[in-house]
């Protein structure tokens, strides 16, 4: 027993008969294969099937898990209220999952639910299911705001209260994919929209699910895609096992690209084990204690100021082993830290407020571990898998208007009375002057309406692995 197997499936109400009124007709590959996919969970007999869902409630710093023992819903927003779901949640399944996200401080629980009825994306992959099989109970869960890599654990911990329990379980990833593949779909077109489509079938199908955590959030959110992280979070509970992963569907006729895969499980993979994987690694902790001196010394001594926090929870002081002009410079400077390529934490200063730069980047990455108010804390042993960049502000100077700046040469700071907000130059996934500005307003909560003076600066970026 434990996890039997997984399906990525997309939820479009219009694949609905009763919603789609023949429109559903243009998807007909992919109804079909939605039909598969319920054959195939009946013949497999589930005990519990989870559902992961974009549209279960979500918050920025913690995944909401259904709690109770039963939930209904319908079409009735999408014209079809006599198409209604009553499904029984698999209460001692969740109530032991939280139990284990409790133990082990990972936010997660029963908490913040503001609608106890079932989300379309829970309620299309049950249209279907429920007219192959219906003896189960449900586990419902929504995703966050967090990095993939929580997504990830959330998914092994499902693994592991199924081995606890015994149960018999499915896992049922359901996201649409990209909704930018055409200039007349829900959001226009973006390049990355297609190009993220094809990625993400490649990878489904290959079943080499652990390259979910090295999408980009940039490339993710230029996509405008829906169900990455309900996909990660299926690949964390396929941890370890051997699977045999099929490809039975993809369209995309309204700009929106529907993905359906099958992956079954065939016994089990050591060399799937993600976390066991990164834990026999040369740690890169002692690679940077030993750092050669050419290595670029802004990034060096926020890794070294990171490694002294975290064996005595104090900031390093400053040495002669640092560069005398670091010790002796004053700017703002902001430290980012990355993990698989996502941010982990960036918290920075616009102008001086230390003695030298090498203190302001000792701090501010200390900050950027611990502080940064969107991300839980970053641990110990998550250091080897962080890259660190420090870009180091020049002067700020006052300009006219949003025609003098260049979104890649120039930051952009904004103010409106006491509220200030400030973004970075070259971001991935910033490509014009207007989203720069707006990003830096909804820091300050500015409104996008309210006027504001402009300050534009530059920065010297630099980043780990460059002299």
């Amino acid at each position: 027993m434990g996890i039997r197997g997984a399906f990525v499936v997309p939820h479009p109400p219009i694949i609905v008969e009763e919603v789609g009124h023949r429109r559903e007709k243009s998807v007909e590959e992919v109804i079909n294969a939605y039909r598969q996919v319920a054959r195939e969970i009946a013949a497999w007999k589930p005990d519990t099937i989870i559902i992961t869902s974009p549209h279960t409630e979500f918050y920025a710093d913690y995944f909401h898990i259904a709690g109770g023992k039963e939930a209904v819903g319908d079409f009735e927003e999408f014209g079809a209220p006599k198409v209604a779901f009553d499904v029984a949640y698999d209460w001692e399944f969740t109530g032991e999952l939280v139990k284990l996200l409790e133990e082990h401080d990972f936010p997660g629980g029963f908490l913040g639910e503001r609608n106890k009825k079932l989300d379309h994306g829970v309620m299309v992959p049950l249209y279907f299911i429920q007219k192959e099989y219906r003896d189960f109970e449900m586990v419902r869960i929504g995703l966050s705001g967090l990095p993939l890599e929580a997504h990830y654990t959330l998914g092994e911990y499902l693994k592991q209260v199924a081995n606890q329990l015994g149960r018999n379980v499915v896992v049922v990833a359901s996201g649409d994919l990209s909704h930018r593949l055409a200039e007349d779909g829900p959001y226009g077109f973006q390049k990355e929209g297609p190009e993220y489509d094809e990625q993400i079938m490649k990878t489904l199908e290959s079943g080499e699910l652990a390259q979910l955590l090295d999408y980009s959030s940039g490339f993710c959110e230029r996509a405008g895609e829906c169900g990455h992280k309900s996909f990660v979070i299926m690949a964390g509970a396929l941890d370890g096992l051997a699977i045999r992963s099929k490809r039975l569907a993809y369209a995309g006729p309204f700009g929106v690209g529907y993905g359906v895969c099958s992956i079954e499980v065939t016994g089990e993979d050591e060399q799937r084990l993600l976390t066991e994987i990164r834990r026999k690694k040369p740690k890169r902790e002692k690679e940077w204690e030993s750092m050669d001196q050419r290595q670029n010394p802004y990034t060096r001594i926020a890794r070294e100021s990171l490694l002294h926090y975290f064996q005595t929870r104090k900031a390093m002081q400053i040495s002669d082993e640092i560069p005398e002009g670091l010790r002796s410079e004053k700017a703002g400077a902001f430290v980012s830290l990355k993990k698989h390529g996502q941010l982990r934490g960036c918290i920075g200063t616009i102008s001086p407020v230390r003695e030298s730069l090498a203190e302001e980047i000792i701090h501010n990455a200390i900050s950027s571990a611990v502080s940064d108010p969107r991300f839980p804390p970053v641990s110990k042993e998550e250091l080897e898998d962080i890259t660190i960049s420090v870009d180091v502000l020049g002067r700020a100077e006052a300009i006219r208007s949003v025609e003098e700046l260049d979104v890649k040469r120039f930051g952009v700071i904004v103010s409106n009375g006491c509220r200030r907000g400030l973004l970075l130059p070259d971001l991935e996934g910033v490509d014009t002057v207007s989203e720069q500005v707006a990003i830096a307003k909804r820091k300050a909560g500015i409104g996008e309406a309210e006027e504001v003076s402009l300050q534009r600066f530059e920065v010297k970026r630099y980043q780990e692995g460059e002299v």
